[in-house]
């Protein structure tokens, strides 16, 4: 008993989400030949028959993933199912089936949950998913959503993490930051409100950023410029703890270095607006931010011209060998080695 006492216990928070995923399951064996990809990437691969299936999962509580102060519930449903849709499209698959486990406390009406559920059917409907299933219970502590998405992909099409190759170009869609500033901004009027009930917010100048943090997308349309232009990335991972994050995701996976460039980081105008009017360098928010739920991937020089034809992908740098670590570089030649700097759920 003595000896249990003095065990060392380590804090969730020394290990963080990742390293904890690491620590779980490390030395699960592998029973089937058809796991081709277990713990560690957006998705699991599973293969039948020739055909390459991907299974993720998520998970979101209430006063820690969302604050129902400012999230519509609808927006709530829509986006727990496009976060889920967004890491299948990070494998370069298809999302097709999805099942929804929910757990609410009594506060909740039936007329609430079926605010949520439109804003889930609307998500199927956009993206062409079927909802399968799922469970409910009780909560005594809220809300909190589980969701599972089932896609498939053509196996030579599949993206992982752990695949990038030295001299790939690093690439990302669309711009990042935004939703980042958009929570930013959602948390200053929520404060404002609770110290003066009476106080209206207007967020009509911020519709942009509060916008991709209520109810982002996911890129289907970058998978589906994959296949138009016969580009198989590398390596890919979706945006959901900050760029900077990502990059060492990615380069720890797959055993390489990275050499990215902060100016070629995309930051939409408006969202480098609300950084400058919180006191925020808008590359920390891209860098730092997560939740855009854009894509970053790499593939190879040879499709560069590609590359070009879409306005909405940005090359940001360069794999590099392992040695080299990973950077980011400035205009005036400065280094400074990236740091995950992204949430921490245990902290």
């Amino acid at each position: 008993m003595q000896d249990e006492q003095q065990r060392k216990v380590t804090p969730l928070a020394d290990l963080g989400e990742f390293g904890l995923i690491d620590r779980l399951t490390a030395g699960f064996p592998k029973y089937h030949a058809s796991t081709v990809k277990g713990v560690g990437d957006d998705a699991a691969i599973m293969e039948y028959g020739g055909q390459s299936l991907v299974m993720t999962t998520d998970m979101l509580t209430e006063g820690v993933h969302f604050d129902l102060t400012y999230t519509p519930l609808r927006h709530l449903g829509y986006k727990a199912a496009v976060v889920n849709f967004s890491d299948v499209y990070a494998m370069n698959a298809v999302p097709r089936q999805m099942v929804v486990a929910l757990a609410v406390s009594g506060r909740f009406s039936v007329e609430a949950l079926e605010e949520f559920y439109a804003g889930i059917r609307l998500a199927c409907e956009k993206y062409q998913v079927d909802l399968v299933g799922g469970d409910t219970t009780t909560s005594l502590t809220g809300m909190t959503i589980s969701i599972t998405v089932v896609g498939d992909a053509d196996r030579k099409r599949l993206a992982r993490r752990d695949t990038a190759r030295e001299g790939d170009l690093i690439c990302v869609s669309g711009d990042l930051g935004a939703a980042y500033m958009g929570l930013q901004v959602l948390e200053r009027e929520r404060k404002l409100f609770a110290d003066d009930p009476s106080f209206q917010p207007s967020l009509k100048d911020y519709e942009y950023v509060v916008g991709r943090f209520l109810k982002p997308e996911a890129r289907r349309d970058m998978v589906e410029f994959f296949d138009r232009e016969h580009i198989v990335p590398h390596a890919m991972i979706d945006i959901s703890d900050g760029l900077s994050s990502e990059l060492l995701h990615l380069c720890h996976d797959s055993h390489v270095g990275c050499k990215v460039f902060n100016h070629k980081i995309p930051i939409e105008e408006r969202t480098a607006k609300v950084a400058e009017e919180f006191g925020i360098e808008p590359v920390i928010a891209a860098l730092s931010g997560g939740e855009d739920y854009e894509l970053l991937f790499t593939v190879p020089t040879s499709d560069y011209e590609k590359l070009l034809l879409n306005p909405d992908i940005s090359i940001v740098g360069h794999v590099v060998e392992p040695s080299a670590g990973c950077y980011l570089c400035t205009q005036e030649g400065t280094a400074v080695e990236l740091k995950a700097q992204g949430w921490n759920h245990y902290q």
